[in-house]
């Protein structure tokens, strides 16, 4: 007997909730640690608001996947992308496997064809999704204090979003301009640094 869609709906939602509370690496202006909640909010938000701007693209699809693609960190926590290591994806690949089975029947069927496109990054749907998903990623950082950069986001800041975003002409220049802000902030901690008050070198 197929359970009530309000159980199961219930079910999932409690375990996706946890995203509201799963920490990312980035911190907000406002000097609160960002979670994956409000990550996937934002991409998903991007992907909407650029719908004229990719006329050929399903954007509904691309909102679509942008909404689920951090799903299983809701089981695994969230992992830095210059840390995360092929161990660490299959089991992202296992925790969401599990939380798809929740879903039932067309629902469940059309979660795990999304995942499957998201993974294959051969369409354009998917390959506009994971452009989304690092560009966000980079304005979060422009957005952020310095103060709280890692090293070796001072350079990968410049191209972590830079082949994603390749044949998409808007996504281009929200990368450029992206770009554009991080050698400005990295300018002005230059210009305002005194060499000997303790503060990490590039």
């Amino acid at each position: 007997m197929e359970r009530p869609q309000a159980e199961w709906l219930i079910e999932f939602l409690e375990k996706a909730g946890k995203l509201k509370s799963v920490p990312r690496h980035c911190i907000t202006p406002e000097g609160v640690r960002e979670t994956v909640a409000g990550h996937c909010w934002r991409v998903s938000l991007m992907a909407w608001l650029l719908k004229e701007e990719l006329p050929d693209v399903d954007m509904e699809k691309v909102i679509h996947m942008c909404l689920l693609h951090d799903l299983g960190e809701a089981v695994t926590g969230d992992i830095p992308a210059f840390e995360k290591k092929e161990q660490d994806r299959s089991v992202e690949r296992k925790a969401v496997d599990g939380l798809l089975s929740m879903l039932p029947g067309k629902t469940g069927e059309e979660a795990k064809v999304l995942f499957a496109e998201m993974n294959a990054l051969k369409t354009d749907e998917a390959k506009v999704y994971k452009a989304l998903d690092k560009l966000e990623a980079v304005i979060a950082h422009n957005e952020s204090d310095i103060n709280t950069w890692l090293p070796l986001e001072y350079e990968l800041q410049q191209t972590y979003a830079a082949e994603s975003v390749k044949g998409f002409p808007i996504l281009e220049e929200i990368q450029r301009l992206a770009v554009e802000k991080t050698l400005e902030k990295i300018a002005e901690e230059k210009a305002g640094r005194n060499p000997d008050d303790g503060r990490r070198e590039e």
